[in-house]
């Protein structure tokens, strides 16, 4: 059995994915600041390269190597451009790209081992259309799209495959806090904006994730696969 670990799975997109792939069999722990819903549960923060490693080696412990690595954790901001601090900026820099890089690098000498390793990163529609008010959750985004494409020319030799999700307009806690302050606009019409006409679930994006960490995915890397209603095209 293959064990995975999913980053931010307390609740969202995270926490659809890791019971997606609990439900197809995978052996998942994963890791929040949060206290999960269910399942092994780690308490981490993604930003800490030490509170990583040894969230990772606990979980190598009770599950075996990591060969399946979900990036779910996020954290969202809404300033102008002006306005925004360079600590605002170094935090959201942080969780979304650094958190990302720490993750990768503690469980790719898993996946090398076994030359056979998925990686899945969830990025944000944003680094296709671009969002006012969000420049450094959108810099922040694109990046983990380079860094995806970059890694999957590096590893693809060794049995690894690395691809990035960027989700559309979905149904989660953070998309609602932030319509709530008004920073989205109305959600309604965001869905008659959308060709599905349907907001999205973080299911949808647990369904595109659980097809790429799997054996019939080989073949597919370095791919941005935009999970958005057709918004996005």
């Amino acid at each position: 059995m293959k064990t995975a670990v999913v980053t931010g799975g307390a609740s969202g997109i995270g926490l659809a994915i890791a019971r997606r792939l609990r439900a197809d069999g995978i052996d998942v722990a994963t890791l929040d600041l949060k206290t999960p819903d269910g399942g092994l549960a780690f308490s981490a923060d993604v930003t800490n390269r030490s509170q990583v490693d040894a969230a990772l080696a606990a979980i190598r412990q009770r599950l075996g190597p990591v060969t399946i690595l979900v990036n779910a954790a996020g954290l969202d901001g809404f300033k102008r451009f002006s306005n925004i601090t360079f600590e605002d900026w170094q935090r959201v820099i942080d969780v979304n790209l650094n958190g990302v890089f720490h993750t990768i690098q503690a469980v790719l000498p898993d996946m090398v081992a076994a030359g056979w390793g998925r990686i899945v990163n969830i990025s944000s529609s944003s680094t296709h259309s671009g969002t006012p008010y969000m420049t450094h959750y959108v810099a922040a985004k694109s990046a983990v799209n380079g860094l995806t494409k970059a890694l999957a020319l590096e590893y693809g030799p060794s049995g690894i495959t690395v691809n990035v999700v960027p989700p559309g307009f979905i149904d989660t806690p953070m998309l609602r806090n932030a319509a709530a302050q008004g920073h989205l606009g109305d959600i309604e019409q965001n869905i008659a904006r959308t060709p599905v006409r349907r907001i999205g679930k973080p299911e949808d994006i647990a369904a595109a994730c659980a097809f790429l960490v799997s054996e019939e995915a080989g073949y597919i890397t370095g791919q941005i696969l935009g999970v958005n209603g057709g918004r996005n095209t």
